[in-house]
């Protein structure tokens, strides 16, 4: 058997149709931690790519049209491509190349592996195997933990503000697979620590000067905003519009944390994000301002969010525009869940 990604230990309770073992398996937790900080190399092998296919055939959302992702054999990168790295303005920044971590500099940012043994570290294993029990995911959320080759981790320690020195996250995509399409499971954790600030600059692009190319980007962010944290999230997506491109965020909010999420997507000929916010104690605040353009006939963009609020005096303000031209297709599904225990003390 293959070497496993570094989550496939602690992922994927959404089964495969017919799941092989690698997608089964269930390590104790002491092993799964371990497993967690080795900077495996993906899964790559027939198998777990037929899997892929059989289940995307198999799948179908409501609203969003996946054929496009069905229409070339899907293939796993080797290896990053040789292309130049982006510049970055900013001193904090991570270059992911076809989903393989290429560069990671900054005071608070490092790589799953590279994590010095101690409470950092632990405490992102142990997140990151909690994932698998994450209750909204699809099959997009699980093919990231199948097929993710490597992990990042911004930790910023309590107390530190680092908010307008924002962490720059680069990822670059490449159409080096002919014949198929290439798929990039690219994955990032972000800890706030109780009343950290922090800033990220999340950008999607096509590597490239022509800045075409079929291929298909599936990452994930996951956000943990601790007590009185706060988290400024700037989200950009600039993709080829032959790409495909599925991501999921993935935020939770502590008592009295603040996150700010601003996104524009442009790019990509099938463009799907979930943005699901929950939120762990009270007093919380929340504002998402999105923006999508499709301007290339039949491209979709499709945003789906969901709030999830467990406790009282919790604050959100949601804004979403869009632009539709020509036969480009534009989707919005907001929803926010106020729980019993919420509304009971409200009345």
């Amino acid at each position: 058997m293959p070497s496993p990604s570094p989550l496939c230990a602690a992922s994927c309770s959404t089964h495969l149709r017919a799941p092989p073992p690698l997608l089964r398996f269930r390590r104790p937790a002491a092993q799964a931690c371990a497993s967690l900080t080795r900077a495996a190399p993906a899964v790559s092998d027939d198998l777990v790519l037929r899997r892929i296919a059989e289940q995307l055939e198999d799948s179908a959302f409501r609203f969003t049209d996946i054929s496009y992702l069905r229409s070339l054999p899907i293939s796993l990168p080797s290896r990053a491509p040789d292309v130049a790295p982006p510049a970055s303005p900013f001193a904090s920044h991570v270059h992911f190349s076809d989903g393989i971590l290429v560069s990671a500099s900054g005071a608070h940012v490092s790589s799953l592996a590279d994590l010095p043994p101690g409470r950092a570290r632990d405490r992102a294993a142990a997140l990151l195997a909690a994932s698998a029990e994450f209750a909204h995911k699809d099959i997009f959320y699980d093919f990231n933990a199948v097929g993710v080759r490597d992990v990042v981790v911004v930790h910023v320690p309590e107390g530190v503000k680092a908010a307008d020195d924002p962490v720059h996250i680069m990822f670059t995509y490449t159409n080096s697979a002919e014949g198929s399409m290439l798929m990039s499971n690219p994955r990032v954790l972000v800890v706030a620590e109780k009343e950290a600030e922090v800033g990220i600059v999340e950008e999607h692009f096509a590597a490239g000067e022509e800045g075409g190319g079929c291929y298909w980007a599936n990452p994930v962010m996951e956000i943990v905003v601790d007590e009185g944290a706060r988290v400024v999230h700037s989200y950009v997506q600039r993709q080829s519009f032959a790409a495909g491109h599925t991501k999921w965020t993935v935020v939770k909010q502590d008592t009295s944390s603040k996150y700010e999420f601003v996104e524009v997507s442009t790019g990509a000929k099938l463009n799907r994000h979930n943005l699901h916010i929950q939120q762990l104690g009270p007093e919380t605040e929340t504002e998402m301002s999105t923006f999508h353009l499709t301007s290339q006939d039949k491209q979709i963009h499709d945003l789906h969010s969901r709030l999830i609020l467990d406790h009282p005096r919790g604050q959100s303000q949601q804004l979403h525009k869009c632009i539709a031209c020509g036969s480009g297709n534009s989707i919005f599904d907001g929803n926010i869940k106020v729980n019993r225990y919420v509304v009971k003390l409200l009345f």
